[in-house]
């Protein structure tokens, strides 16, 4: 073992040892209290803007870090549209949804989609849910493993496997309440981390190193040479998972006020930036220091260890392994709480609080189990895990979160149906594209291939199955013919401009809109069929009678 890994195993044993007596420190004080579901799952909501801040850097930002990383050093800078994607899903949750959602997304968006849907749709939901959580535990796990391997005997799988325990361990005692002491630590050594890597970057290569490298190799100075369709993905991945973004939503639900939440997500977004443009320095450095390297988070740890004294690396492994627990750790239990307490709750309706907590902590062990299970599956590719995750997740879930927010017709059987489609669709769109990170079948993402199935099916279902009418509101058939219109203007034009789509990637964007579009003209020009009786007063009063889909066809 290296010097350089003595001081990275050292510093995160020291690190990991005063997460865990913090963590026992707050479960003392929290069991001199009730133990209550608020308490376990958005700490009895007493975060202020900085807790919240710090939570949401840890969470999203952190793990951009990571995945700029290893983009980077095979990409160049164009890795940097990673980390702006995912700010402009923190800057989207803090405008539109913090305040007006508090009371109606208490925690989870499974939950939600089963108070709408019933049980059979609650459970489905927090399966899929559950399913996709340890996907992201793993996009950031590997990259200290990654750094273990490089400077130990360790391996990457059983350094994998001591992550997961921990956070089994630490998640287990804490809850939420947990989960804000070790976010408050990790950022303190994110800038720590930052402040070490600047000084590699300095001493070497440099500015000078970046300008030879514009000569050398200008496409690692590209804006665009990862790819317009993975770029446009993550754009699309991560604004529409604003409305899906779970992990977020419970820890900005857990400030003392809606206006604290937004103030803190203002902040996790300024606090980002630094990450962003660090980790796309850093990566881009390694790349040109140690060229050549099949896996870049095995390359970043060598470049670093190349340049600075063994302490300070290990200072800086300290930040990777922070982000790997500020990403993870909220992760697994937002998943947990998935499983636990709305699929146990869903099975077990008469569950009390302190059953459902007690099913939460149980399946914090499964999903432990399932990280640790597709860590042996690939260990490399963080952002490719991270956009799996997101692709079925969100796949399953958007169409459902749709209907609660926009359309009331929708019946349980459409919901049930689309979940289920949806997830199934993006799963096999990827074998199609042999499970590639960077080429897709046809060239559209698989991403954009769920979450159009999903809810293309939830409409077709809907209006096969439910009794529905043209809306008696003259506005809102206006406003929906209006749609409707651009909807048929936009098929025309995607028609016409099909070839160019294709060769610049953005066929799958193109079709997601017009899913879009056509939805958003659905929700307008529909509404449920009155019973009996009110369709009597309706005739009687000249009101449009419901429109039968056979005759609306």
């Amino acid at each position: 073992m290296t010097d350089a890994g003595l001081w990275t195993i050292g510093l995160a044993i020291a690190y990991t040892a005063l997460l865990v007596a913090g963590g026992t420190v707050i479960q003392r004080r929290s069991a001199r209290q009730p133990q209550t579901a608020g308490g376990f799952f958005v700490g009895d909501r007493s975060f202020s803007p900085l807790i919240v801040a710090v939570c949401i850097t840890g969470l999203f930002s952190g793990s951009s870090y990571i995945a700029i990383l290893e983009l980077s050093y095979h990409t160049g800078i164009s890795a940097i549209w990673y980390g702006v994607a995912e700010t402009v899903q923190v800057l989207l949750i803090a405008l539109l949804l913090v305040k007006p959602l508090r009371e109606k997304l208490v925690v989870t968006v499974t939950g939600m989609i089963g108070e709408r849907f019933g049980r059979l749709a609650q459970i489905i939901s927090g399966l899929i849910t559950a399913f996709t959580f340890p996907m992201w535990s793993v996009a950031t796990a590997i990259a200290f493993a990654s750094a273990l391997a490089a400077f130990t005997d360790l391996s990457i799988y059983a350094s994998i496997i001591v992550t997961a325990l921990l956070l089994l361990v630490f998640l287990w005692f804490g809850g939420m309440r947990a989960i804000a002491f070790s976010q408050t630590m990790n950022f303190i050594a994110f800038v720590a981390m930052l402040g070490v890597g600047l000084a590699a970057f300095l001493i070497k290569p440099g500015f000078s190193g970046l300008a030879e490298l514009a000569t050398s190799n200008p496409k690692m100075l590209d804006l665009s040479s990862v790819g317009v369709t993975l770029i446009v993905a993550w754009f699309g991945t991560f604004i529409v998972n604003v409305l899906l973004a779970q992990a977020a939503f419970q820890m900005s639900l857990s400030c003392r006020t809606p206006e604290d939440g937004q103030k803190g997500l203002f902040l996790a977004a300024g606090f980002g930036i630094p990450l962003i443009i660090g980790g796309t320095i850093l990566g881009t450095a390694a790349a040109i220091v140690v060229p050549n390297q099949t896996l870049g988070l095995v390359a970043v740890p060598t470049y670093i260890a190349q340049v600075l004294p063994a302490p300070l690396v290990g200072v800086f492994f300290l930040g990777v392994w922070a982000c790997a627990l500020g990403w993870a750790g909220p992760c697994q239990f937002s998943g947990a709480t998935s499983l636990g307490r709305d699929v146990g709750g869903a099975l077990h309706p008469k569950a009390t609080e302190e059953q459902l907590v007690r099913y939460t902590r149980w399946s914090l062990v499964l999903l432990t189990g399932l990280m640790i299970l597709f860590a042996f599956l690939r260990i490399e590719q963080a952002a490719w895990w991270n956009i799996l995750a997101w692709t079925l997740r969100n796949g399953a879930t958007l169409a459902p979160v749709l209907a609660v927010f926009f359309w009331p017709l929708a019946t349980r059987r459409a919901a049930y149906t689309s979940m289920i489609t949806g997830f199934l669709a993006g799963l096999f769109w990827y074998q199609l594209g042999g499970w590639s990170p960077a080429s897709f079948f046809i060239g559209i993402h698989p991403v954009w291939v769920g979450m159009s199935v999903n809810v293309v099916v939830l409409i077709g279902v809907t209006l096969a199955t439910a009794r529905w009418r043209v809306p008696v509101d003259a506005r809102r058939r206006s406003r929906g013919a209006l749609v409707a219109a651009a909807w048929l203007t936009l098929i025309g034009l995607v028609v016409v401009v099909n070839v160019w789509l294709t060769a610049t990637g953005l066929l799958g964007l193109a079709i997601f809109i017009l899913v879009a579009l056509g939805a958003t003209a659905t929700f307008l020009l529909t509404q449920p069929a009155p019973s009996t009786d009110e369709q009597s007063t309706d005739e009687s009063t000249s009101i449009a009678p419901s429109v039968p889909l056979s005759k609306a066809l």
